[in-house]
């Protein structure tokens, strides 16, 4: 069987994934230099809550593109950090409602300025309209999966 040559160094995916771990440690290093006790995905969660308090554990798993248990440890830690509160739902005492604490809310807005650097780099040299072929081009690749990605 014949060996097919893949041109790893001119395609996507590894341009993608590197980006992706630049900016992480970027975001890392801020957050740590700022003395945030707080990783990427839970920052993540702080948002969705910030702009959805109360949200149920199955509806944030969605959101945030996590399997429930991978999510229920992010949880937990956050829970022990006193970012979070989870309150038992009413009608279904299998399920849990997310809330931000003043601790998470304060957390949240102290990572504002380390995000609007970031992307302010991110998007150093980059023109308007190279922007917006860049986020096209992102949301063509996400939908050649077969999903729609666009609450994340």
């Amino acid at each position: 069987m014949e060996e097919q040559f893949i041109d790893f160094d001119n395609s996507l995916g590894p341009w993608l994934g590197k980006t992706v771990k630049v900016i992480q440690y970027y975001l890392h290093k801020g957050f740590k230099e700022a003395g945030l006790d707080l990783t990427k995905e839970q920052m993540i969660v702080l948002k969705r809550l910030h702009s959805h308090d109360g949200l149920n554990q199955n509806e944030l798993a969605l959101l945030v593109l996590r399997d429930k248990s991978s999510l229920a440890r992010l949880l937990s830690k956050m829970e022990r950090k006193n970012y979070i509160i989870k309150v038992q739902c009413t009608d279904d005492k299998r399920c849990n409602n997310l809330f931000l604490t003043d601790v998470g809310r304060e957390v949240f807005k102290k990572t504002r300025p380390i995000i609007n650097e970031i992307i302010n780099k991110i998007e150093t040299d980059v023109s308007k309209e190279e922007k917006q072929i860049m986020i096209s081009v992102l949301k063509k690749i996400q939908s050649n999966f077969g999903e729609s990605f666009s609450t994340i």
